[in-house]
């Protein structure tokens, strides 16, 4: 309607003008309801033409979308593993920060896991004071068989000395070789036993005391998982747990959790498929919000998707027909505020109506721009001021269409 109104001023106005003061036309007498096609039919024509230009110019240069949402992301609620609840620490639409405990499943069988892990810990450094004392053992057996060794040697070579002069059978100096044979023997028995509990004392325990504490430290975190936390700073919504319920990770969450900060750094906006081509990054734009009404919120484009999302195709066991994507999808635009606070005070989640205007500052500034192109520019630039201005007053109107015309 404001597009028509102006460009009638252009043509139908002038064009009564000339009927009226050059042709001595009257409305009234010779231009009635009747004879008004017929008379104002150069203007009119123009009137509808100019129009429908001005408008294809305005809403391809400028776009505009009623699709525009503060989107924000909400975490959902779950526990690491199944249980039932035992205690709960907070209620619905209680605020809480980051690592603060939400709620505690059963956990019995995790502590009686921790107190087996912590005992068999305990129990190997049992068997290595144990082993020490074996250790100890077994230099005494070490020392007692270097002595009787020692023994049957000085009797052996006694014996040698005797048995050169006759004085002692031969069987008797053979008896007490073997004897000092199986004393080394039984020597290097204790030897090895050391060496074997030194090996038990630096290598095996160690080992099995890690494998313990490893056993203890997971006990330890399935026990710690019973707790759920919350990860990020927010809102807990939706939250009707009770003692006693039963929380799935797959089927049953507890609750979700609404981020402090979700959805009040920028705006998402779907623009049409038409205005691929214009929208580019840095684009200056105006959005209006049913949530802060009667406010004009100045943006600027940060991001152009560059995907239509209706187009995306995910493997499936029967073959796609593209009939079922015909619907066309929208070009995915994320908009921030220009200045800092632009969005404060908008609930995450509020609709709004955004405009973004092309600019061409820079096509203007060079010197060696047409005149047609030079015209052609200015007059894309100049008719971003008719979108600006219908877009405040649909944010004059939207809370009267809101409240009072949909009777919301």
């Amino acid at each position: 309607m404001l597009e028509l109104m102006l460009c009638s001023l252009l043509t139908i106005f002038p064009d009564y003008l000339y009927r009226r003061f050059a042709q001595n036309k009257r409305i009234g007498r010779e231009i009635t309801l009747y004879t008004m096609w017929y008379e104002l039919r150069w203007g009119i024509s123009a009137c509808l033409l100019l129009t429908i230009s001005l408008i294809t110019l305005i809403f391809y240069f400028h776009p505009s979308t009623k699709s525009v949402t503060a989107v924000f992301r909400t975490v959902t609620i779950l526990p690491e593993t199944v249980g039932r609840v035992d205690e709960i620490y907070v209620g619905i639409n209680e605020k809480v920060t980051a690592g603060a405990p939400l709620f505690r499943l059963d956990d019995s069988k995790q502590k009686a896991e921790v107190e087996t892990a912590r005992r068999q810990v305990a129990e190997i450094d049992a068997q290595a004071h144990v082993a020490q004392t074996e250790l100890a053992t077994a230099d005494s057996q070490i020392q007692e068989a270097q002595g009787s060794l020692q023994v049957a040697v000085d009797e052996y070579e006694m014996k040698v000395q005797l048995l050169a002069k006759d004085a002692v059978a031969r069987r008797e100096v053979q008896r007490l070789a073997n004897t000092i044979e199986a004393r080394k023997g039984t020597l290097g028995a204790a030897m090895a036993k050391k060496q074997t509990l030194i090996t038990q004392i630096n290598v095996l325990l160690p080992a099995q005391k890690q494998s313990a504490e490893a056993a203890l430290a997971q006990a330890q975190v399935e026990l710690d998982k019973t707790v759920v936390y919350a990860g990020v700073t927010g809102t807990v919504q939706q939250f009707t747990l009770r003692v006693g319920d039963v929380v799935n990770t797959m089927l049953r969450p507890a609750g979700i959790l609404v981020p402090a900060e979700a959805g009040r750094g920028n705006l998402v906006a779907g623009f049409g498929q038409i205005e691929a081509q214009v929208m580019k990054k840095g684009m200056i734009a105006e959005a209006t919000c049913i949530g802060k009404p009667f406010t004009i919120i100045p943006l600027v484009v940060t991001e152009v998707q560059d995907v239509i999302a209706a187009g995306q195709l995910r493997p499936t066991d029967q073959l796609l027909d593209v009939q079922q994507l015909s619907k066309p999808g929208t070009l995915t635009v994320f908009l921030q505020p220009l200045y800092e606070g632009g969005l404060d005070n908008i609930p995450p989640g509020s609709s709004c109506i955004a405009n973004a205007y092309t600019n061409n500052h820079e096509a203007l500034a060079d010197e060696n721009i047409g005149v047609v192109q030079w015209f052609f520019l200015h007059a894309i630039d100049a008719v971003g001021l008719v979108h600006a201005m219908i877009l405040r007053m649909q944010a004059l109107f939207l809370p009267v269409q809101t409240l009072v015309l949909t009777g919301h």
